[in-house]
């Protein structure tokens, strides 16, 4: 019996359909709008190694930009947290280190409080100099002894100072900003300026021309007016100075007896010192006395002494 044929069958797999492919959308770009303002100090900051000892004028000077940044950042958002002391301080030490200035926040806060001290001086001296007239000189033309004899710092140079007075100044105008009553004064000061100067209307006095003579009657009402007011002028003269010769005479009585009283008390200190000085005599004069009578009766006695030592021993050789 023969076996049947074998049919082998094919199968051929056909892949599905292939979608069309889209192209995915693009998303679109989201733009922030940063403000330019100091980055919040990150909490994980590296174990830093601090410079010690002077500071140079590059590092005071980037300590005052980063002190001058930090206020006006906190002018314009008071209410962040940057606002905080340590924070601030924080911020100040990271913008300080990145600059070139490593110094920890407590040196900063130190020579912040330094400088601010040295501008106070420098900033009175200047000012006073500027408005007194004897012709002192400027701080910057002094010597070093010279500044020390007139209490002020050693070692501020001009840069510094210009950088302080420009903080200072702009702290100043933005308390004034700030203050609700200095803004309502210079609001009372614009409007006062703005305003017309008030023209003051005086009534006429009624003539009277009854007869022709009127003329010659308001001449003697004018003349009448200029004396009384004259005689008022000097009136007031008179008794300003009786007032002045009054005050003047009861200051110099009050300095006649104040230096009267200035002689009754040296006198009398006069006397009191005498009067301990003959005390004291008296009292070395009768010690001496008394030293003397000791030193006479002390001979005596001894005398006694030696007058009884010899009779004993005349007594004993008169016995053997």
């Amino acid at each position: 019996m023969s076996n049947p044929p074998t049919t082998t069958t094919t199968t051929t797999t056909t892949p599905p359909p292939q979608l069309p492919t889209q192209p995915s959308p693009s998303l679109p770009s989201l733009h922030y709008h940063h403000h330019h303002h100091p980055q919040l100090p990150s909490t994980t900051t590296p174990t830093r190694d601090y410079h010690k000892g002077n500071w140079t004028i590059q590092e005071t000077l980037t300590l005052i930009t980063a002190k001058k940044l930090n206020e006006d950042y906190r002018t314009t958002r008071p209410t962040t947290p940057i606002s905080a002391g340590k924070l601030r301080w924080n911020w100040i030490e990271d913008y300080c280190w990145s600059h070139g200035c490593y110094r920890s926040q407590n040196q900063c806060n130190d020579k912040w409080d330094n400088l601010l001290r040295d501008y106070k001086k420098v900033h009175r001296y200047q000012q006073s100099r500027s408005s007194s007239s004897n012709g002192r000189g400027s701080y910057w033309k002094m010597e070093r002894h010279d500044r020390k004899l007139n209490n002020l710092p050693s070692n501020m140079s001009r840069e510094v100072y210009e950088a302080l007075n420009e903080v200072v100044q702009r702290r100043y105008n933005n308390n004034n900003n700030n203050n609700p009553y200095s803004q309502h004064l210079q609001q009372q000061q614009l409007l006062a300026d703005q305003s017309p100067t008030p023209v003051t209307i005086r009534k006429a006095s009624p003539v009277t021309v009854a007869a022709p003579t009127t003329e010659v009657s308001e001449g003697v009402d004018s003349g009448e007016t200029e004396s009384t007011s004259d005689k008022r002028e000097s009136n007031l003269k008179k008794r300003r100075g009786g007032k002045i010769c009054s005050s003047i005479k009861r200051s110099a009585s009050k300095l006649a007896q104040t230096l009267k009283s200035c002689d009754e008390m040296k006198e009398k200190r006069h006397q009191q010192v005498m009067e301990l000085e003959q005390r004291r005599l008296q009292i070395e004069d009768t010690s001496n006395e008394v030293n003397r009578q000791g030193i006479a009766h002390f001979l005596t006695a001894v005398t006694d002494l030696s007058d009884a030592i010899h009779s004993i021993f005349s007594n004993y050789n008169d016995q053997t």
